[in-house]
């Protein structure tokens, strides 16, 4: 694990004491693994949550951006669905209305 260089001081202590010293006990250190969202490249470090954070914003507004576009996708599909099943639907109160207002018909012999 590579902790923090000495020199940097812990914002959630008022830069009174170094990131180092606080490490291991701080609740804002944490562990990172995954890839970065802007390069792709692997990412496996230790570090104060208030450093990863713009990483972490961006990794969550793209998935946000891929949510989005799903959730568009499902609803155009539906749309779609919705749209035949409406079609069929009207088609068959059309054949309906053509068969009741037709009425009965006598069929003679050897017509179908």
């Amino acid at each position: 694990m590579d902790l923090p260089d000495s020199s940097i001081k812990c914002p959630h202590t008022g830069f009174k004491k170094s990131c180092r010293e606080l490490a291991l006990s701080c609740p804002k250190f944490v562990h990172i693994a995954g890839l970065n969202p802007n390069s792709g490249e692997q990412v496996n470090k230790y570090g104060c949550v208030d450093g990863f954070l713009p990483m972490l914003l961006i990794e969550n507004s793209q998935q946000q951006r891929q949510t989005a576009a799903a959730v568009e996708s499902f609803r155009n599909e539906t749309v779609r669905g919705q749209q035949e099943f409406n079609r069929l639907l009207a088609l068959a109160a059309d054949r309906r209305a053509e068969v009741s207002t037709a009425g009965p018909r006598l069929v003679e012999s050897g017509q179908t």
